[in-house]
């Protein structure tokens, strides 16, 4: 076989349609980009993390938060007593501790117009005051500082007594009711409402703007008509026996409370 002759402009055309379509091929596929060597990689902005559980801080009250206790509002109080009461001439002692509720209206930057109810367990043994005292004062309150107020108070009080081992004062069978010139023998059990009041040393702290704590120191006084039922009835009006005494009291407590605004 003779070889056919090819002029070199022939060859050199053959070579550049192959390499033409071997480019061509070589773009139709996804080159992945590889990092240039030497060069540092971009600094991107850090994406912030919200945290929804993060950690409470806490900081002291802040001189506008004491500023808000001082506007008029309204106010509420929950606190725990913690005292004893002492009878004057014949009524039974008792120590005292339960909750109370308080409640009112700052009126300006002196004064505020405030109501407490309380109801205490007067815990003792034998002869002292053995059941439940309560009490509901209307209180005015003057603010002499930021912290410190005075307040003086009047309203309601009363017992409801359990039966106690006190003697029977009129221990012989009566048909009709008795009231007892005074207490010196006292009855062996009281259920009755009489007349309370009160005098209040208060400390307060502001804990932020919505809330506070605060120290009572408080003078009770307390004149209750104890009313003894017999189980008996009178002959001529079917009315129950029962005797009556007059029970005055006197005593202390001290309050530990929140307030809310």
């Amino acid at each position: 076989m003779t070889a056919s002759y090819r002029s070199p402009t022939a060859v050199l055309l053959a070579l550049a349609m192959v390499g033409g379509g071997e480019v061509r091929g070589a773009t139709n596929q996804a080159v992945p980009p590889t990092p240039s060597a030497g060069l540092a990689a971009p600094n991107l902005p850090a994406t912030p993390v919200f945290d929804d559980d993060s950690p409470p801080r806490l900081s002291l009250p802040t001189e506008s938060d004491r500023a808000l206790w001082k506007k008029p509002g309204f106010r509420f109080g929950l606190g725990l007593v913690y005292g004893r009461l002492y009878g004057i001439g014949g009524p039974p002692d008792g120590q005292l501790i339960g909750p109370t509720i308080r409640g009112g209206v700052r009126l300006d930057e002196a004064w505020s117009l405030m109501g407490s109810l309380s109801y205490l367990y007067a815990k003792g043994t034998g002869t002292a005051l053995q059941g439940l005292r309560f009490a509901g004062t209307l209180e005015p309150t003057w603010h002499a500082t930021e912290h410190l107020s005075f307040a003086v108070g009047i309203g309601f009080g009363g017992i409801v007594e359990r039966g106690t081992t006190r003697p029977n004062p009129q221990p012989q069978a009566v048909d009709t009711s008795y009231t007892f010139p005074d207490a010196k023998t006292p009855l062996p059990s009281c259920s009755g409402v009489g007349v309370a009041g009160l005098l209040r040393t208060e400390w307060t702290l502001a804990l932020g703007p919505r809330s506070a704590t605060g120290l009572l120191l408080q003078m009770d006084g307390q004149w209750t008509e104890c009313v003894d039922d017999t189980g008996v009835l009178e002959p001529d009006t079917a009315m129950p026996v029962v005797r009556r005494q007059w029970w005055p009291q006197l005593g202390g407590s001290l309050t530990w409370e929140i307030l809310w605004r």
